[in-house]
């Protein structure tokens, strides 16, 4: 088979983990990549990093760099004293970024705008919350105000002012109730559903404690994660901290993606060859309030199936996969979209990191480590295919991957499937005033306090006329009780302030 020689191919891919026991000594999060980046290199077999002509970085919390790919690209020496010469770019914000950077890079490398790119994340969350806990102020690099990379993506408001006046914006207090929600449409008790995640998430330690980059490399029970410890205390019912994402972490990976002419003319060994096949890129109704249930993810649905038709295959042939995980929900919300059976016990494979909490959840970047897991198991098993499925937000923004080592039909191929999601029902937001009265609860959570304490109740409810409205309670009574029993499809009452009794 003759190639084109504008094929994008991954051909180098690298993990580092930094365990430094104090601050003197830490990494930040561009000398993280630099590591990650000198350890995608060795992987291609590569003398050192290649010339790229675009550095690109997937979007930093624990650090406002402003122009992260320029100080990267310095250290790797790339682009002249004041790396003119090299194209320096930024992904957007979110845990779908990654993926959707490699979408990106691919397709412009068929387009003739890019040769080779250097694609990389970071994050020294645990340094950065550490100096901030000693009250130590770090002298990692800031650029000028003006000196911004190109941004690659588009930001998506995620949060409606009348959600953000309830205080409800935190994954921590929304994903519980895709949970709650899920739950209901099991027909599990509470207990018979903690157990379901616990057996879940016990399989996902043991991926962990097989993976020599994953950050927490120990097997946990079932009884482990769902008992509530010191150690392992309820933060949003009915999620203990070994269900959401662990984001304590010093973590940097990285991407060597070129043209099949380029990895031809570096010596690269074919046997490091990996192609992406397929990528699409979605979102769902960009506002909770607006999501028609909590029980179904239509973007991932849609943008799924699109993936896996672009590359020409179905769910059944990928044989090495890796769902999103920052907790549980979405999880499940995955892999019901994506017709996987994750049921524990079943035999299916569906993480090859470990995920978000024992992998390590640095931020944005998750996917990065994923789709580098992906590339090692490709190589391993020739001919065979791979999926990658990234989100960010509330499970909001979605990004999808095929991959192998043999090469596509078609070449790359991207796509979209926005316009029919944008076209799918979506509920309005009643104010608090107009949903005064009875309604039903559709999705719950109980936020606890760091001592242990049930102490704040949010809900999703559902007027009589379809429209959504958001309860909300710091009764102790009621946030204990609704962590006892089944409280979706309950009845409860809504002030005109919305507080929440039932």
């Amino acid at each position: 088979m003759t190639l084109d020689p504008r094929t994008p191919v991954i051909i180098g891919v690298g993990q580092y983990n930094q365990r430094s026991a104090g601050i003197e000594n830490a990494l930040n999060p561009i000398e993280l990549m630099e590591q990650a980046v000198l350890a995608a290199s060795d992987d291609a077999g590569l003398d050192g990093p290649p010339a790229a002509d675009s550095v690109r970085v997937v979007n930093i919390i624990g650090w406002r760099f402003r122009n992260a790919p320029r100080f990267l690209a310095r250290r790797l020496g790339l682009g002249g004293p004041d790396q003119s010469g090299v194209e320096l770019a930024e992904s957007t914000a979110g845990g779908n970024s990654p993926q959707s950077l490699v979408n990106a890079t691919a397709a412009e490398m068929l387009a003739g705008k890019v040769d080779v790119a250097i694609l990389a994340g970071a994050e020294a969350f645990k340094t950065f919350m550490r100096a901030r806990k000693q009250d130590i102020t770090l002298d990692w690099p800031k650029a000028a105000d003006d000196d911004l990379p190109r941004y690659i993506g588009k930001e998506l408001n995620m949060n409606l002012p009348e959600e953000r006046d309830r205080g409800i914006f935190m994954p921590v207090q929304i994903y519980p109730m895709f949970e709650t929600a899920l739950r209901a449409q099991s027909g599990r008790t509470v207990e018979e559903h903690q157990q379901f995640l616990g057996e879940l998430y016990a399989g996902l330690s043991d991926v962990a404690a097989a993976n020599p980059n994953a950050w927490i490399q120990q097997s946990k029970t079932a009884d482990e994660i769902t008992t509530i410890t010191d150690t392992n205390r309820m933060i949003g019912f009915p999620y203990p901290k070994l269900m959401n994402s662990n984001n304590d972490v010093d973590m940097g990976a990285s991407i060597i993606m070129c043209t099949v002419e380029a990895a031809e003319r570096m010596g690269v060994s074919r046997d490091k060859w990996v192609f992406p096949h397929a990528g699409t890129d979605s979102h769902e109704h960009p506002f909770v309030s607006h999501r028609d249930t909590f029980t179904r993810t239509p973007a991932v649905e849609l943008g799924g199936a699109m993936a896996l038709d672009l590359a020409g295959i179905d769910i059944d042939d990928v044989s090495v996969l890796d769902l999103y995980s920052c907790f549980p929900s979405a999880v499940q919300l995955g892999a019901q979209s994506l017709g996987v059976d994750i049921t524990p016990g079943s035999g299916r494979q569906w993480s090859r990191t470990g995920g978000l909490t024992f992998c390590g959840g640095p931020w944005n970047n998750y996917v990065m480590h994923a789709i580098a897991s992906v590339v090692e198991d490709l190589r391993e098993r020739p001919g065979e295919y791979g999926l990658t499925w990234a989100n960010g937000g509330y499970a909001t923004k979605h990004a999808f991957g095929i991959y192998s080592t043999t090469p596509p039909t078609n070449a790359f191929r991207h796509g979209s499937p926005q316009a029919d999601v944008d076209a799918l029902p979506k509920r309005e937001l009643a104010s608090p005033a107009d949903a005064e009265g009875e309604a039903t609860i559709d999705a719950y959570s109980v936020m606890f306090s760091r001592d242990g304490a049930p102490e704040t109740t949010l809900a999703s409810c559902l007027l009589a006329d379809g429209r959504r409205a958001w309860g909300r309670s710091s009764d102790s009574a009621i946030a204990s009780a609704m962590c006892d029993g089944e409280w979706v499809g309950v009845g409860c009452h809504l002030g005109p302030d919305g507080a929440l009794s039932v």
